[in-house]
C-alpha cells in the first residue's frame, strides 16, 4: 500500500474514533418515540386536570344538585357540591344513608315525591317533579327534581337513576307574589272581584254536583260616602281595611271573602245551609258594630247592611244567587240599614 494512502486511511479511522457518528447519550429512535409519548401523556394529564377543574367550578356555580341513585340498593352513589349548599347538610351523610334525603322532604310532599320518583321505572324519565324540602336550618326550599334511568348494558340488572334537583325557591316566591297581586285587593288584602267570583263559581259547581248546601252573602257599608266626605279618603280606606279584617276573622276555614266593589263585600259559604250562614252573618254584624274609629277628637262607628241567600234546586247559575242576595241587601237598606235580610 502506498504510504500516502495508508496515512489517509489511518487518519480516517482515528477521526472516526474521536468523533463517532452516534454521540453518547443521543436517544435511539425507539427512545425518542417513548419520550414523545411521555410528553404527550403529560400534556393530556394537564389538559384533563384543567377540564376537571373547569367541571368542578361549573358544578359549584350551578344552583342544582346532580345526583345518582342505585334503585335496588337504595343507595345514593353521588351528589354534586350544591347538595351541601341547598340542603345545608354534609354530603357524606346522604351518601351513607339515603334516608337523609328522604327525611328532608316536607312531610306534606313526601308521598308525592316518592310516588313520582317510582314513575321513572315505567316511563324512563320524569321531568315535572316539584316538591319542598326543609333544610338544616328549618327553611322551606322548593326543588324541581328531574330524573332519568341511566342507560343499562345488556343483561345488567342494576338500575341506576340519575337526576338534577334545581332550587326553584325564588321562582316559586315570585309566582306566589304574582298570583297574590293578581287575586288580592291591594287595599284590604282580601280577594278581589275577579278572584272572588272565580272561587264562588267553583263552589257553586261543586255544590250542584255533590248536592251539598251553599250560601251567598252580600255586604255594603252604610253611609260610606259620608265617611269619605267628612273625614277624607284615607279615613275611608281604614274603614274598609278594618271591615275586611273582621270578615276574615269571623268566616270559617274554606269560606271565601272578598271586596267586589267600592264599599261592597261578598262571602260564599260552601257546605253551609241558610240557618248556619245567618249565624255567621250575625257574628260579623256584631263584630263590625264593635269597631271604633277616631278622627281628631271625634269618635265614630259604622254599620253594614247584608243580603243573604242559599242555593236552591232552581238555581242554574251563580248569577241567580247573586241577584237574590243583591235584592235582599237593598231591602235591608230601605228597611233602615244595619241589618241582615234573607232572600
Amino acid at each position: 500500500m502506498p504510504a500516502a494512502r495508508f496515512l489517509v486511511e489511518t487518519r480516517s479511522v482515528h477521526m472516526a474514533k474521536k468523533f463517532p457518528t452516534s454521540l453518547p447519550g443521543t436517544p435511539r429512535p425507539e427512545a425518542a418515540q417513548t419520550l414523545l409519548a411521555l410528553l404527550h401523556a403529560q400534556g393530556e394529564v394537564a389538559r384533563l386536570s384543567e377540564r376537571e377543574q373547569l367541571f368542578s367550578s361549573l358544578l359549584d356555580s350551578v344552583n342544582a344538585v346532580l345526583w345518582a341513585f342505585d334503585w335496588e340498593a337504595r343507595q345514593v352513589l353521588y351528589v354534586s357540591p350544591a347538595y351541601e349548599r341547598i340542603f345545608g347538610r354534609p354530603a357524606s351523610l346522604v351518601l351513607a344513608d339515603y334516608n337523609e334525603w328522604r327525611d328532608s322532604i316536607y312531610p306534606d310532599d313526601l308521598e308525592y315525591a316518592e310516588r313520582s320518583l317510582a314513575q321513572v321505572l315505567l316511563k324512563g324519565s320524569v321531568e315535572d317533579r316539584e316538591y319542598r324540602i326543609l333544610n338544616a336550618e328549618g327553611q322551606v326550599r322548593w326543588l324541581s327534581d328531574k330524573c332519568y334511568i341511566n342507560q343499562q348494558r345488556e343483561g345488567e340488572q342494576r338500575v341506576i337513576v340519575v337526576g338534577i334537583a334545581e332550587d326553584i325557591t325564588e321562582k316559586k316566591q315570585l309566582e306566589g307574589e304574582l298570583h297574590r297581586l293578581a287575586t288580592t285587593d291591594v287595599l284590604t288584602q282580601s280577594s278581589n272581584r275577579r278572584h272572588f267570583f272565580e272561587c264562588a263559581q267553583q263552589a257553586f259547581e261543586s255544590a250542584r254536583e255533590d248536592g251539598t248546601p251553599l250560601a251567598f252573602l252580600l255586604l255594603d257599608i252604610d253611609d260610606f260616602k259620608q265617611v269619605n266626605d267628612s273625614y277624607g279618603h284615607q279615613e275611608g280606606d281604614q274603614v274598609l281595611q278594618r271591615i275586611a279584617d273582621s270578615g276574615k276573622a269571623v268566616l270559617r276555614r274554606g269560606d271565601q271573602f272578598g271586596r267586589i266593589g267600592g264599599e261592597e263585600f261578598a262571602a260564599v259559604f260552601p257546605g253551609c245551609n241558610a240557618q248556619v250562614a245567618e249565624q255567621i252573618a250575625e257574628r260579623l254584624q256584631r263584630e263590625i258594630q264593635r269597631l271604633s274609629f277616631s278622627h281628631g277628637d271625634h269618635e265614630y262607628g259604622v254599620t253594614v247592611s247584608q243580603g243573604l241567600t242559599a242555593l236552591s234546586d232552581e238555581d242554574e247559575s251563580l248569577d241567580s244567587l247573586f241577584a237574590r242576595a243583591d235584592a235582599a241587601m237593598y231591602r235591608a237598606k230601605r228597611q233602615g240599614k244595619n241589618q241582615i235580610v234573607r232572600g
